[in-house]
């Protein structure tokens, strides 16, 4: 199978990006992949597979490979010899800003470039917490209570300690807090006012039990992988994300009811039908006092959630034959036309 993969980007996650794009090199060994990196300035270069390291972009190495830019259907590599298009299926791999908050499939969308990834919509919804949770009520799905405050309107705290303090539009656990007492609310905020003008307030819930599930659609019919347990401490933080983005290995089942897994599966499709087709997205979730709440979103989760699936390139390749598409409207000037006509001109 043929396959591009667009990673980097200009966001707070741009290096996790990179990890990830590492990895599916590993993952989808056998496909004919091609590699994108889109830098911080946005410019997009053609990446040799043989230099698929970290080092080829913290040096800058990158910089001497092919510029790309776009046309309708493809992305194109120009010379004094002609060009080259590569209009294969797009995985746009790209984490945080730029990838999941809807510029590239806006970009994509606008050049009638096929990819597997979040619509802008469904980008939207995912990318920023706040929407998220307006989403969970728009679907009757649980979340978890919250609060939500900006760095122009602090308001006073009505969620009781311990909490948790969130910027309401990144992942990979950047710039999160625990707040066990009021002596560490300002800190906490300071922190996260540092990366998002907008951060959510939630209440730290002790003893909760967190799984992680994910999924695509192929045919009208959602796919799911396994149900993982994360290990964690009090909470994912970056250190421990970042970690996961390089797993390849594919994790154990959660020791959980055939029950509890019916439940988990029935709330994803819920979130993503109608909303996240072409894309394959995690879901994370809080199991409290045996109910079921969704967490987060991870519209394009760290390595695709690779290690959650059991047979990850059979999943790409399903994926990949099930894209939506727009259809593109045909212009044809019938009505200026008929006003001129009208007019005898």
């Amino acid at each position: 199978m043929k396959l591009t993969i667009l990673f980097g980007g200009a966001s707070f996650e741009h290096e996790i990006s990179i990890v990830s794009a590492i990895t599916l090199k590993e993952k989808l060994s056998g496909f004919d992949l091609n590699f994108i990196f889109c830098d911080n300035d946005h410019t997009f270069y053609l990446i040799d597979p043989s230099k698929m390291k970290a080092t080829t972009f913290s040096k800058g190495a990158h910089k001497k490979m092919p510029v790309l830019t776009l046309e309708n259907g493809s992305f194109v590599q120009k010379s004094m010899f002609g060009s080259t298009k590569y209009n294969d299926v797009v995985l746009n791999l790209i984490h945080g800003g730029d990838g999941e908050d809807g510029t590239i499939a806006a970009l994509l969308d606008f050049f009638s470039i096929k990819y597997i990834g979040p619509r802008v919509d469904a980008s939207t919804f995912s990318y920023d917490k706040r929407y998220t949770k307006w989403l969970c009520e728009a679907k009757s799905i649980r979340s978890v209570d919250y609060q939500m405050l900006t760095s122009d309107d602090v308001k006073d705290i009505t969620i009781k300690y311990p909490l948790i303090v969130k910027p309401a539009t990144l992942g990979s656990s950047i710039g999160v807090s625990i707040v066990k007492e009021e002596s560490e609310l300002d800190y906490a905020l300071d922190s996260a006012f540092e990366y998002d003008k907008n951060v959510i307030i939630e209440p730290f819930l002790e003893g909760v039990k967190e799984y992680n599930l994910a999924g695509y659609m192929a045919d009208d019919k959602i796919h799911f992988s396994i149900v993982e347990e994360p290990q964690k401490e009090e909470f994912l933080d970056f250190e421990k994300k970042y970690m996961d983005f390089s797993r390849s290995e594919q994790v154990l089942k959660a020791d959980i009811s055939d029950e509890l897994v019916r439940r988990l599966k029935s709330t994803f499709e819920k979130a993503y039908r109608g909303m996240f087709e072409g894309a394959l997205i995690r879901c994370d979730f809080f199991v409290v006092n045996n109910e079921v709440y969704l967490n987060e979103i991870n519209p394009i989760p760290g390595s695709m959630a690779n290690y959650l699936f059991e047979d990850f390139k059979s999943s790409i390749e399903a994926l990949s034959s099930s894209l939506p598409h727009s259809k593109r409207v045909k212009v044809t000037y019938e009505y200026i036309h008929s006003i001129s006509s009208a007019k005898g001109k």
